[in-house]
């Protein structure tokens, strides 16, 4: 387990991520008593796409135009103002 004061972790920083990413322990102590430990975040793994595919259904009625009531809702005009 490494050790850095909060003066030497700010000064090399970018290396001790580098470190910790690497599977070492650093630990930041200030006035000699660790205070903090650097860990990696567990990582969210890669998006794939078509993960859902054929979960979602689109509407028929999708690409149909808004009622004329429903479209003015969307257009800016008087009522807004």
């Amino acid at each position: 387990m490494a050790q850095f004061s909060v003066h030497d972790a700010k000064a090399q920083l970018s290396r001790l991520i580098a470190d910790v990413l690497a599977g070492r322990e650093v630990v930041i102590t200030r006035r000699n008593v660790p205070v903090v430990r650097l860990v990696p975040i567990a990582s969210r793994g890669r998006r794939q796409f078509g993960t859902l595919k054929g979960r979602i259904a689109m509407d028929v009625r999708f690409d149909e135009p808004l009622p004329e009531d429903e479209l003015s809702d969307w257009q800016p005009g008087e009522r807004y103002q």
